[in-house]
């Protein structure tokens, strides 16, 4: 009897398809098991994100308390007024990184996820402020978690406006984008070309060009 070519086809595709819903089990099987052994383990990178003071002063805290524990802010406040604040907390500048690239709550993540796994971490403290926690807690957890690295968040409290504003829409398109990227970015590696570490801010240059810090506790 000869077998037509849709019948071919047809069961070619069930056979893909039930390879790849075999390789996706695994995968989950293997990454939740790598993110329970994260679970337990210490916090190897503290990850600011962008959009208030606040945020870089309760970083700053923690990093005076913990030196050997990496700092990456990405997209925070300017240069000078962070390097302000961490040598006010007498932090290692050194351990403090500023990435540059970002322009949106995605592009947070986006960036910063190789340069966390080129740091080799596994978990990590992610500092946000409460108007910003709901999106950023579901991008962590999808993207970070994609790649088995477990997230604790810390969460500050705001004075004034916050730097970011929620809305159901931007919710879910950002919970949208991060499924999409926790798939493509275990494929694609973008690098930011705008990473400072913070002891090589040149605050001579900055204070050619003029800059204007946020009023805040480095001041008291």
């Amino acid at each position: 009897m000869t077998v037509r070519p849709r019948s071919l086809r047809w069961r070619f595709l069930q056979r893909l398809s039930f390879g790849l819903c075999l390789l996706l089990c695994i995968w989950l099987v293997f990454n939740t098991i790598t993110l329970i052994n994260s679970s337990s383990k210490p916090v190897d990178a503290i990850f600011v994100l962008g959009g208030s003071i606040a945020r870089e002063e309760y970083a700053a805290d923690l990093a005076s308390k913990n030196s050997k524990i990496p700092v990456l802010i990405s997209k925070g406040s300017q240069d000078p007024c962070i390097l302000e604040i961490f040598e006010r907390k007498q932090a290692i500048l050194s351990n403090i990184w500023l990435e540059k690239c970002a322009d949106s709550t995605f592009d947070n993540f986006f960036y910063s996820l190789p340069i966390l796994e080129r740091w080799q971490v596994r978990k990590i403290k992610l500092i946000t402020s409460y108007s910003h926690l709901p999106r950023a807690k579901w991008m962590a957890q999808i993207i970070f978690g994609a790649h088995g690295i477990w997230v604790e968040f810390d969460v500050v409290q705001e004075q004034g406006v916050p730097g970011n504003k929620e809305s159901r829409f931007k919710t879910a398109l950002d919970i949208a984008r991060s499924f999409a990227w926790a798939l493509l970015s275990h494929f694609q590696h973008p690098e930011c070309t705008n990473v400072i570490n913070l002891k090589d801010v040149n605050l001579d240059a900055w204070r050619q060009v003029g800059y204007k810090c946020e009023r805040r506790l480095i001041y008291k």
